[in-house]
């Protein structure tokens, strides 16, 4: 007993104690003894597990008008092989039902308990259904399932073998949204637990698989099976990665609001989330491979096992031979005997589509040598341009600081305007102008250093002069033409110290 740790086993107990209230309306109703016109009991309690299921239903068809009259139909049409009520009556057990539910007083239901984690009498506060709509013309209220009803039902049913990862996903989101980073946190252990769940259950599988495929029946059933299983953990997958996502944007948002220096705890949870998450998520991962190569390795196993077993167990002479000969078949069902064992009929046949294939046609000249001194004064010419231009981008870049220093340079319009004032008018006809910017905007953000292989050489001389400093170009809408045969689209223009 000096190895418990006894605050950590009562952790999280108002929450486990909320999910046993949960059903506290349910054995309500069980106390509720009533009889039908036979003097048969009614199971109230089952009455009531079926008004769930049913607003269930029409939460999923997405049927928000449910009122008493709804539920009462539905009722009569479940149970009247067994019970004898008149219309009336079923009336009367829906309302009594949704009464239970929901109180009349339009207040949550609540549950009283004693919390042994913080050694103090608690309530909780829970809403089964609520009131979703009203008609005022025929004073009719409709219902529909609160958040709890839902959590009600999804504790009725056994979802390990199929949903249990996806429904705590959803849950470790709502939880994330809502700011209980403690209770994600217990939430990710228990996304573990059914991780290293389904790891046991895809060994034992692994087993059955190779011990138990007898027949191509049993070989189609497991494939399906593990078809279904590969997209269901496909799915899981692409969760975790946008829970992942959530995480991250979630611990950006707390860092941009600084309360990672105000509420050092509250971050360091959200880390520790990350981590966790992670984890799990590279288990989870490592189940999807698994059952990839259950699908690739261990069913083909199986199924070539299976063929060689039919091939070993055949007896030609017996099962081929025998039949044949002892048996008076007809053409047909002969045919059918000897198809496997015949050759494939083979035609050799010329398509009409071979006109149309790809014809080589080559000429029966011979090759003449050319010499390469053109490409070397290419590459040279090439040099030469490029040495000019980043002279030109520099001076550019030289006129546009120029020009920001004294405000003109805001806009690329601004900036134009300040050459054809203080500069050469004709440097706007020049097509480098036009090249220069376009080519800062695709780089922009513009630091020293952090532009690539390609570009720096044309903008070497120009980083040389932007300095320490940073140049951001950013479009905007309204489209520049200076002279007839250039035009571009309007530039912002930012500069700031690094």
């Amino acid at each position: 007993m000096d190895n418990f740790d006894f605050k950590e086993i009562t952790s999280g107990y108002r929450e486990r104690m909320r999910r046993l209230a949960l059903f506290e309306p349910l054995l309500e109703l069980d106390r509720k003894q009533k009889q039908d016109d036979m003097g048969t009991s009614i199971d109230m309690k089952g009455l009531g597990l079926l008004a769930l299921l049913f607003f269930f239903e029409q939460k999923l068809i997405r049927q928000y008008r449910t009122d008493v009259k709804h539920l009462a139909t539905f009722l009569r049409i479940m149970t009247e092989q067994h019970y004898v009520l008149e219309e009336s009556e079923y009336e009367r057990l829906a309302r009594l039902i949704v009464q239970t539910f929901r109180p009349t007083t339009g207040k949550k239901r609540s549950y009283s308990f004693f919390n042994w984690e913080t050694n103090k009498d608690e309530a909780i506060e829970y809403s089964i259904l609520r009131a979703n709509d009203f008609d005022v013309k025929t004073n009719t209220q409709f219902y529909t399932l609160d958040e709890d009803g839902l959590e009600l039902l999804f504790a009725t049913k056994e979802f390990y073998s199929e949903f249990q990862l996806s429904i705590n996903q959803l849950l470790l989101r709502k939880q994330i949204d809502k700011g209980e980073f403690q209770g994600a946190l217990r939430q990710i252990n228990e996304m573990r637990i059914d991780v290293e769940t389904l790891e046991e259950r895809m060994d034992r599988l692994k087993h059955e698989i190779q011990r138990s495929i007898v027949s191509e029946e049993t070989f189609e059933r497991y494939k399906q099976l593990l078809t279904d299983i590969y997209e269901r953990f496909a799915r899981e997958d692409e969760e975790f990665k946008e829970l992942r996502t959530f995480v991250k944007e979630t611990r950006e948002r707390l860092f941009s609001k600084d309360i990672h220096l105000k509420e050092k705890t509250t971050y360091d949870k959200v880390l520790r989330i990350i981590r966790e998450l992670e984890t799990v998520h590279s288990e989870h991962s490592k189940l999807l491979q698994k059952t990839a190569e259950l699908q690739n390795t261990t069913l083909v196993i199986a199924q070539e096992s299976l063929y060689y077993t039919g091939m070993q167990s055949l007896n030609f002479d017996q099962d081929i031979v025998s039949t044949i000969i002892s048996s008076p078949l007809n053409v047909n069902v002969m045919k059918g005997v000897l198809h496997p064992f015949l050759k494939i009929e083979e035609n050799l046949s010329w398509s009409p589509f071979t006109v149309f294939a790809e014809q080589n046609i080559t000429e029966g000249r011979e090759e003449k040598e050319l010499a390469s001194f053109e490409e070397i004064e290419k590459s040279e010419n090439e040099q030469v341009y490029s040495k000019w231009l980043s002279s030109r981008y520099k001076e550019l870049m030289e006129k546009l600081l120029a020009a920001y220093e004294r405000g003109q340079a805001e806009k690329l319009s601004r900036f134009a305007n300040y050459v054809i004032e203080h500069e050469n008018e004709q440097l706007l006809e020049q097509r480098y102008f036009y090249d220069f910017f376009l080519l800062l905007h695709q780089q922009s953000p513009i630091t020293n250093g952090e532009v690539g292989e390609e570009r720096a050489v044309l903008l070497g001389e120009v980083l040389k002069v932007l300095g320490n400093r940073k140049l951001t170009i950013v479009e905007g809408e309204e489209i520049l033409q200076y002279c007839p045969r250039y035009s571009i689209q309007e530039m912002h223009v930012a500069l700031e110290e690094v």
